[in-house]
């Protein structure tokens, strides 16, 4: 049986491109949503709690979480269903809005490295370095050599996070032109949700196949074995959830990391405490 990781991983295809046309963002792969959401918010929420807290405590490697996706695509739901019960003290995430003015006084790559984990920590970013191929590619908001230049950098950065322990995961969160019209509409029509909603999301919005493309270039160009891209159908957020809880689990799981075994005089120091010398 596929894994996770083996069933959702991008791979080109016979045109040695990445062809989200060809990934239905519909998808569930055949999984109930009552099981899929059990498995989530229960036996694999315990799990991965668990495998968080001993990366933690053993500080020998980390992860860094890559989330990109369209808007509405649900990248602050994917965070907050999967990483809700993990100690906040090795979990952090950060989101990544249009550079700054000091921002661009610097390489496009400066700002992410001032975020990256450090041992035993959890980063999840919320868009990323790659907003620089993708934004500015949709857009046009840098030529067409600079960007290609930033592939390159991109897969230096990422291969060096890789070979100082720091693991690499890449979600692309899927949605169908159709279903973040959806989604907009009921943004504009729940009050309680209008705040989500700026009148430039439609103009984005109008950049739909410019985009595809970009995601399509990024994915081929920037996904090697070592910081892989997973493609998440994500019109059902359930689902989403589902895979991208599976994906950690299997990735952590593969860290195998352990609680720490200090040195320590048990028998002495319960003496020590039962005599009350201590």
């Amino acid at each position: 049986m596929k894994s996770a990781r083996q069933k959702f991983r991008a791979h080109p295809t016979f045109t040695g491109r990445v062809n989200l046309a060809e990934i239905n963002p519909d998808d569930t792969r055949g999984a109930k949503r009552k099981a899929a959401l059990k498995l989530v918010e229960g036996e694999w929420s315990t799990e991965l709690a668990l495998l968080q807290e001993k990366l933690w405590a053993e500080k020998k490697s980390s992860i860094l979480l890559v989330l990109q996706g369209l808007d509405t695509s649900g990248k602050d739901g994917t965070v907050k269903h999967v990483m809700s019960d993990m100690n906040v003290q090795g979990v952090r995430v950060v989101s990544f809005k249009a550079p700054t003015p000091e921002e661009l006084r610097h390489d496009f790559l400066w700002r992410i490295k001032q975020h990256l984990p450090a041992p035993g920590e959890i980063v999840v970013f919320n868009r990323s370095h790659y907003e620089d191929v993708l934004v500015a590619r949709a857009k046009e908001l840098a030529p067409p050599e600079v960007i290609e230049k930033r592939y390159d950098a991109i897969n230096r950065f990422e291969a060096r996070l890789t070979k100082k322990g720091t693991t690499v995961v890449k979600f692309m969160l899927h949605i169908s032109a159709d279903e973040q019209k959806r989604r907009f509409m009921e943004r504009l029509t729940n009050p309680d949700k209008r705040w989500k909603f700026s009148p430039n999301d439609l103009k984005e919005r109008t950049r739909w196949n410019a985009y595809q493309e970009a995601y399509e270039i990024a994915l081929t160009r920037c996904n090697p074995d070592s910081s892989p891209w997973y493609v998440v159908p994500a019109n059902h957020k359930w689902f989403r959830n589902w895979v991208v809880s599976a994906i950690g689990i299997e990735t952590m799981r593969e860290l195998k990391p352990e609680f720490p075994r200090p040195r320590l005089d048990v028998r002495g120091l319960i003496k020590q405490l039962e005599s009350g010398l201590a």
